[in-house]
């Protein structure tokens, strides 16, 4: 017999995690959750989470016949497909179709939506009318790291639970030399650029280096994390969805690297804010403005190595004022 799938270690003991399990316990679970954060694993680990206990029972009560969340006969799942990562209208109906039959050994039904911010304005308002009118013993988990993406229906029909990341630092291959490498830069930035040509040639050199070095550092996780994921996917999973899903690895690493790096430009600067030095808070404030506009435009596809280029250049004049 399959143990109860654990929650995400952080996760464990939080007024969420408890709030669900108590739901969940009395059958008072709603029966629609959206479930949202910056780390989407910390929220596939919290559906998969809830769908076992659902499917399969919980702790000390688990059912005669468990299966694997994913292998689950009642446990449905809708992704995005292909490199524009959209989930369609079609793929949508098909969905709602699967959770309108009624369940083959569980008590109910669960169906888990990936990025359901990647619907298109038809496939949401399909979904709308489900929402509206529930099938009958089924649990409807959306998944999404940008919630106000969605359709104010949508979001308004929906129990909320916002979950911070679970998800350890990365520890790609070369990226705590890159952070390394990154504050040095700041520090030799920050102690004034003479107007010696050398000198200058050489702050570029490092900034490009770091750009060079930040696209071979993604590459190298999101291969790891892909060669890991694919292991644990249905075999049933056409190549668009693998297509979407490996992209959506790639965007979400991105997303974790340029934290860090926010978290490194803070480390580097509380030293002298803690001394009271007035040009390093003013540096810090335009460094973070300006990274936070950068990682926005990445939502509009704008490509990683662009900007963080940006974001650099912009340092190299942020920190060498005076």
């Amino acid at each position: 017999m399959l143990t109860a799938t654990p929650w995400p270690d952080a996760l464990v003991g939080t007024p969420a995690i408890a709030v669900i399990e108590q739901a969940i316990s009395r059958q008072r679970l709603s029966h629609s959750l959206l479930l949202h954060g910056d780390d989407f694993e910390t929220l596939v680990a919290v559906a998969h989470g809830i769908a076992d206990r659902l499917l399969n029972g919980e702790p000390g009560r688990r059912a005669a016949a468990t299966f694997p969340t994913e292998q689950h006969p009642d446990c449905f799942s809708l992704r995005p497909t292909g490199k524009m990562r959209q989930i369609s209208a079609q793929a949508t109906r098909d969905l709602i179709t699967k959770v309108q039959v009624s369940p083959a050994v569980a008590p109910r039904k669960v169906a888990i939506l990936h990025e359901v911010d990647r619907m298109n304005v038809t496939a949401a308002n399909v979904f709308l009318k489900t929402l509206e009118e529930p099938p009958a013993n089924t649990t409807l988990l959306l998944l999404t790291t940008r919630p106000y993406a969605l359709l104010p229906t949508i979001r308004s029909r929906v129990l909320h639970f916002r979950f911070p990341s679970a998800a350890a630092a990365i520890a790609a291959d070369g990226w705590t030399p890159w952070l390394d490498d990154y504050r040095a830069w700041l520090g030799r930035l920050s102690a004034g650029v003479t107007s010696d040509k050398a000198a200058i040639a050489d702050h570029i050199f490092v900034l490009y280096g770091l750009v060079a070095r930040f696209g071979a550092v993604l590459d190298f996780a999101t291969a790891e994390v892909w060669k890991r994921q694919k292991e644990k996917l249905p075999d049933d999973l056409d190549d668009d969805e693998q297509v979407a899903i490996e992209t959506g690895i790639a965007n979400g690493l991105r997303s974790r690297l340029f934290v860090e790096i926010e978290q490194a430009t803070r480390t580097f600067a509380l030293p002298r804010l803690t001394a009271g030095d007035e040009t390093t808070r003013r540096a810090l404030v335009g460094a973070i403005e300006k990274l936070e506009r950068d990682v926005g435009l990445l939502r509009l596809n704008l490509n990683e190595s662009a900007a963080l280029e940006s974001f650099l250049l912009a340092s190299l004049r942020i920190w060498t004022r005076k």
